[in-house]
């Protein structure tokens, strides 16, 4: 049979690539999926945790004659938050008392994220956050 003008002529290299196409771009976008599945609520975990850090220092600083407000109690409430917070247990927690009175809270730790399925490549995620008062109660 004789090609047509209208008809270009067909090899056979030339079949079965949109399927394949088609299987990349949909695992492309399932491991992006599943990257921002694993990663935003790690993330997302940290921002809460850092609010609640200048939560306690600012309390602590608006009551400083609290005895919930010394450093030791402090620095045992940021542990105990940092449970509920995706904290590992062997973070750095600093909790010290400044010269004008108010509490200074330094929190760091690094925590390894599966970011690929069955373990394929692991994130080190590192936080570190240095909590201190500030705001109108800071004002002299």
């Amino acid at each position: 049979m004789k090609n047509s003008p209208t008809q270009p002529a067909r090899n056979s290299s030339e079949h079965g690539g949109a399927g394949v196409k088609f299987l990349i771009i949909v695992l492309v976008l399932f491991l992006i999926g599943h990257a921002g599945y694993i990663y935003i609520p790690s993330a997302y975990q940290s921002e809460d945790y850092k609010q609640r850090m200048n939560e306690l220092v600012t309390n602590a600083f608006a009551m400083p004659n609290s005895p919930l407000n010394s450093p030791e109690v402090v620095k045992q409430r940021l542990r105990n938050y940092g449970n509920d917070y995706g904290v590992p247990a062997n973070a750095l927690i600093k909790v010290d008392k400044m010269d004008t009175g108010a509490l200074r809270a330094q929190v760091k730790f690094s925590k390894e994220i599966d970011i690929l399925p069955f373990h394929l490549y692991k994130y080190n995620y590192e936080f570190e956050h240095i909590a201190m008062p500030n705001g109108f109660l800071t004002k002299q």
